[in-house]
């Protein structure tokens, strides 16, 4: 029956290792890693552009939305 090792237990083991066999074993599974996360297929990013595209946002829109997140700046309780 095999047994399931933990990252727990290879931590410990690796801290019984020397110096240069601690260098070795990153050595041995950088590439291995990077094998991995280049194998690893990235969802597209979504653009964008034209977010806002049909939007009707006015400039009294903005100046209304700016005049409501400023009237309680500054506060005295701060």
């Amino acid at each position: 029956m095999d047994k399931t090792i933990t990252l727990e237990e290879v931590l410990e083991l690796i801290k019984q290792l020397s110096l240069i066999d601690k260098i070795r074993v990153i050595e041995r599974i950088a590439p291995q890693i990077e094998c991995e996360l280049t194998s690893i297929q990235l969802k597209p990013r979504k653009s964008l552009r034209g977010l806002w595209r049909g939007s009707n946002i006015s400039e009294l829109d903005i100046a209304q939305m700016r005049e409501e997140v400023w009237e309680n700046f500054p506060r005295e309780d701060i």
